[in-house]
């Protein structure tokens, strides 16, 4: 274990924990488990989307050879086409079938008319001897081609696509019942502390309320990954030690909060001295005391493990700027487009300690047309560590460089969308 003593850039920082980062093993799933999860191969379609020609509309089919477009006639009805059968004869000419939405046209029609534009009233109704079609609609008027969407042998989705729920019903249509995808990384959350008393407990003494389980819980969440644990632990070195390694057992990352600081009980970092972590002071405020490493599984393998500070605000900054990269990266993902920041103005003086980056949890409005959004501070302390009751009212970060000492109202900084 060693420990940076000057400050380290935020992005070196990230660059170095990200070279240490392996993406999982993708696997075959089951495609309507897969959302939010990323492609690691390509579908290609099975089938042709429709599979076969089809009526986009209740009403008649016919061909239209002969009909006067526009203009008005009467045909026989043949028989009722319901949707999921198999048309039971041709459509000779001169000759309507009834059909519902979605199903299979005859062959010999190429035409659909829609209930409404005959003299038949719509709804579960006697099939009729005839049907009069008040209007004759242009030929292949209200069908949908075989394949129209998409032929069979096409590429669906490429590698690398994020599984959206658009994308799952796409898989689905191409004739997919599963798909190659980098999994859902299982993710546990380990908040530390002595002090910290559960959701709505009775606070003794000096307890404070443990809001960062929960809180990272609910990002690990958002961030579409599967939480395996989520509880405390004490201020008790051979109680955390035994904690992350049942913990890592049962998860791809580990995310730990408090104890990593510089005081006499960092239970963090005593308990992971000679397992070959490394703790930086990184150039952040609020996020300066930082950690990675590794833990070896009862399976084998190494399992991430990323220390964060214990100050809530501290790990909702510490979250955005490390975890989600290193989540991305476990799933298959760019790291680097978590970091996608867009210009905003900001309507207040501000100030920020030289040296550090100030990450503050800002309210990010749109700009009219053609001008920059508008961030405010969700609480008038700014990026203070432990303003967490205020933390709800944040949709953005704002990134205040580290050589800055003071922002003027109306002046152009960088926010990060949340």
């Amino acid at each position: 274990m060693s420990e940076t003593e000057t400050l380290l850039d935020y992005q070196e920082y990230l660059a170095q924990l990200l070279e240490e980062i392996t993406p999982l093993t993708p696997r075959e799933l089951p495609v309507g488990d897969t959302l939010g999860l990323t492609l690691a191969e390509p579908v290609i379609s099975r089938l042709s989307v429709p599979p076969f020609t089809n009526s986009a509309m209740d009403g008649f089919a016919f061909n239209s050879a002969g009909l006067p477009v526009d203009g008005s006639v009467t045909l026989p009805v043949a028989g009722d086409i319901p949707a999921g059968t198999e048309p039971s004869a041709e459509c000779q000419p001169g000759q309507a079938w009834r059909i519902m939405t979605g199903a299979k046209m005859p062959a010999g029609a190429d035409t659909v008319v829609k209930v409404e534009d005959t003299n038949q009233q719509p709804g579960p109704v006697e099939l009729p001897e005839a049907v009069t079609i008040h209007r004759v609609p242009r030929a292949g008027a209200n069908v949908r081609q075989a394949g129209e969407d998409l032929p069979a042998g096409t590429e669906v989705l490429a590698a690398g696509e994020v599984m959206s729920p658009g994308a799952i019903a796409s898989a689905i249509s191409g004739g997919y019942a599963t798909v190659t995808a980098f999994p859902r990384v299982r993710v546990g959350i380990i908040a530390t502390g002595s002090e910290l008393a559960g959701a709505g407990a009775s606070l003794e003494g000096s307890m404070i309320p443990d809001s960062n389980s929960s809180l990272a819980s609910a990002l690990a969440r958002v961030a579409q990954a599967e939480v395996s644990f989520a509880g405390q632990c004490g201020d008790d070195v051979a109680q955390f030690r035994d904690t992350l390694r049942r913990v890592a057992d049962v998860s791809d990352l580990v995310i730990t909060s408090g104890g990593v600081s510089a005081g006499a009980y960092e239970v963090v970092k005593q308990g992971v001295s000679d397992w070959g972590f490394h703790f930086a002071r990184v150039a952040l405020q609020p996020g300066k005391p930082q950690g990675y490493g590794f833990v070896q599984a009862s399976g084998g393998h190494r399992v991430p493990v990323l220390t964060l500070p214990g100050n809530p605000v501290s790990v909702f900054v510490s979250w955005h700027l490390f975890a989600l990269p290193v989540l991305a990266k476990l799933g298959g993902r760019d790291p680097q487009r978590v970091h996608e920041c867009q210009e905003a103005t900001v309507v207040e003086a501000w100030t920020s300690p030289r040296g550090k980056v100030q990450v503050v949890p800002v309210r990010l409005t749109p700009g009219q047309p053609g001008q920059t959004p508008t961030v405010q501070r969700t609480h008038p302390l700014g990026s203070k560590s432990h303003l967490v009751a205020s933390l709800h009212k944040a949709n953005a970060l704002m990134l205040i460089d580290r050589d800055v000492e003071s922002v003027a109202p109306w002046s152009i900084v960088k926010v990060l969308e949340i």
